[in-house]
């Protein structure tokens, strides 16, 4: 039978108040510590300091910087967001609540049968992972470069629906209204790049 003394454990360390404490390891500097650790300090004060003159200078981020989301539009103003909920499944700290709604022909948000008739984001809980991007079938979410979200009121970082939508552009019709693009949601997924101006009539 092997021993199994806390000497034999872990290489001689002896167990003390259920954990290991393995001896320090050997100071290669011959310089006391304290004189060793004050000369990281007094290295780094003749250094140049790097300020920023923020929020006066807003700071540019990375062309691919994970910021605030987006719900994005067709040309035509209809939503591309269809109420799948894939983006909350995905979400890694349960900060994406999505109700979905279903057109009529009276009233349509989006191409498809359905729409996100309630989408809130909990920037409380969001760490800003993507993964709700890469679960998005219709790029309908979209992240941004903003990232002035700071707030001193909880309420006010859940954000809504309206708040995440894009802005409308030029060409572009609030909904709802009646697809423009064609007369079913495939001449929408399956159209040309900039074949269609998205143009009301």
């Amino acid at each position: 039978m092997p021993d199994l003394t806390p000497e034999r454990r872990r290489g001689g360390e002896v167990e003390q108040g259920g954990g290991t404490r393995s001896a320090p390891a050997p100071r290669t500097s011959r310089l006391p510590a304290p004189a060793q650790g004050f000369g990281v300090t007094f290295s780094t004060m003749f250094k140049k300091v790097t300020t920023e003159q923020y929020p006066e200078e807003p700071k540019v981020t990375a062309p691919r910087y994970h910021g605030r989301h987006v719900l994005n539009r067709h040309p035509d103003g209809l939503e591309k967001c269809v109420g799948c909920e894939l983006c909350a499944w995905a979400c890694p700290a349960d900060a994406i609540y999505v109700e979905g709604g279903t057109n009529t022909e009276e009233a349509r948000f989006s191409p498809g049968e359905r729409y996100g008739r309630v989408y809130q984001i909990n920037y409380l809980r969001c760490i800003f992972c993507g993964l709700c991007i890469e679960a998005c079938p219709t790029r309908s979410l979209t992240m941004s470069n903003d990232f002035e979200l700071a707030d001193d009121e909880r309420g006010s970082l859940i954000y809504t629906k309206e708040q995440l939508m894009a802005p409308l552009l030029p060409g572009m019709e609030q909904p709802p209204h009646p697809m423009r693009l064609g007369d079913d949601e495939k001449d929408y997924y399956l159209r040309a790049p900039g074949g269609a101006s998205g143009t009301t009539q």
